[in-house]
């Protein structure tokens, strides 16, 4: 099967019909425990903490996505990043980090790894020599995120790739913006992929999970070992709804980008928007490398209002339609203040460095129509602005 089929794939890949019943759908094996069929034989699943059915049926599809082996399955986005570090990474060694990275994984590498011996550095990886000067100390793992959260800038993930090996280090790409319907980090040279797969392969706001991809068994035998000794395995029923969302993956990301697009030109004539922010947007400052790189822009738009905080929070506060609230990739529109939400342990100065300012706001445009999402977006920008001249 084709690996660019994606309509194909995320029905159908890694999948036969139950061959128990005939049932197209994988049976949910809601079960702690297997029956051993010969005791002191090894056998393909003995206990769901380890291995279970179910989970197994999802990381076989989202290895067919991948073009990979079968994924390695997390109960969360989190857990898959914790879970990573924790696998391949021990005391003494060295992590380059994008700047601008998800709050969670600037949190575990700051306030949990360095406690244990692993230090962190947290370069500009759109910058090619930024990246080159990081890696002249020894590196066990490039860690990449592309499009970047919330800012959306972008990093060369080949070229980067390509430095990366000449040194000896491993290269991850958080790609939960874009999935592999979009973006395609394996085949540019990266050596694992992370996803939250809470967000848009799922899409429907009905589960929390994670996933790692890679085509290196050796990676993949200790990311499942490691899952198994801290616990973090997805659950049989997230796996199964997980399974119903990825079925219309290529459909809802092909809508969601053009309703993206759509919102994004609409709120760059808004007086109240200083900066919209999406890769599709003749605007967009790394276009040529969006066009290189993605499959399309994705259906996330930033943007940055010429107020703060108090107009931020106002903003989303006058929503009627679109829903304020810290996730994204769904099919109803979800709106983001990063400041107080992903990024709010983040310290301050960091954080204003990075472009992450308090008038910020990510939108998560969903299958609505669009032309609804961004008239509640302007009602309530009006409003939010509205208050401060009457203040």
């Amino acid at each position: 099967m084709p690996a660019n089929n994606y309509n194909t794939v995320c029905i159908r890949g890694g999948q036969d019909a139950d061959p128990t019943h005939g049932g197209i759908l994988p049976p949910v094996y809601q079960t702690t425990i297997f029956r051993r069929k010969v005791v002191g034989e090894d056998q393909d699943f003995t206990y769901s903490r380890v291995d279970n059915p179910t989970v197994a049926a999802l990381e076989s599809r989202l290895g067919a996505l991948e073009n990979c082996l079968p994924a390695v399955s997390f109960s969360s986005g989190t857990s898959a990043i914790s879970t990573l570090f924790l696998a391949l990474l021990k005391k003494g060694d060295h992590v380059v980090c994008s700047d601008v990275v998800y709050g969670g994984t600037y949190r575990f590498l700051v306030e949990v790894l360095e406690k244990l011996g692993v230090t962190s550095d947290f370069v500009d990886t759109s910058d090619l020599a930024s990246t080159k000067r990081a890696l002249q100390r020894p590196t066990k793992l490039l860690l990449l995120e592309s499009p970047a959260n919330p800012t959306l800038k972008l990093t060369d993930i080949a070229a980067n790739s390509d430095l990366a090996h000449e040194y000896g280090t491993l290269v991850v790409v958080d790609n939960t913006f874009l999935t592999p319907v979009l973006q395609r980090p394996l085949d540019l040279g990266a050596d694992l992929t992370i996803y939250s797969t809470t967000k848009f392969i799922d899409g429907h706001n009905a589960t929390i999970g994670g996933a790692l991809c890679t085509r290196d068994e050796a990676i993949r035998e200790e990311l499942a070992f490691y899952r198994k000794c801290v616990g973090t395995i997805q659950t049989a029923h997230n796996a199964f709804l997980t399974l119903q969302g990825l079925k219309t993956l290529p459909l809802r990301l092909k809508q969601q980008t053009s309703n993206a697009l759509a919102v994004a030109s609409r709120l760059e004539g808004n007086p109240h928007v200083k900066e919209v922010i999406h890769p599709d947007l003749p605007s967009f400052p790394q276009r040529e490398l969006a066009d290189r790189q993605q499959a399309s822009g994705g259906g996330l738009v930033t943007i940055v209002l010429h107020g703060g905080l108090p107009e931020a929070c106002r903003a989303l506060g006058a929503l009627k339609l679109c829903t304020p609230a810290q996730s994204l990739g769904t099919v109803e529109t979800l709106v983001t203040h990063n400041a107080t939400m992903t990024h709010a342990e983040v310290p301050d100065e960091r954080r204003l460095q990075l472009g992450i300012v308090d008038g910020l706001v990510r939108i998560s445009v969903g299958l609505e129509d669009p032309q609804d999402i961004a008239a509640d977006l302007e009602q309530a920008l009006t409003i939010a602005f509205k208050e401060v001249c009457h203040a």
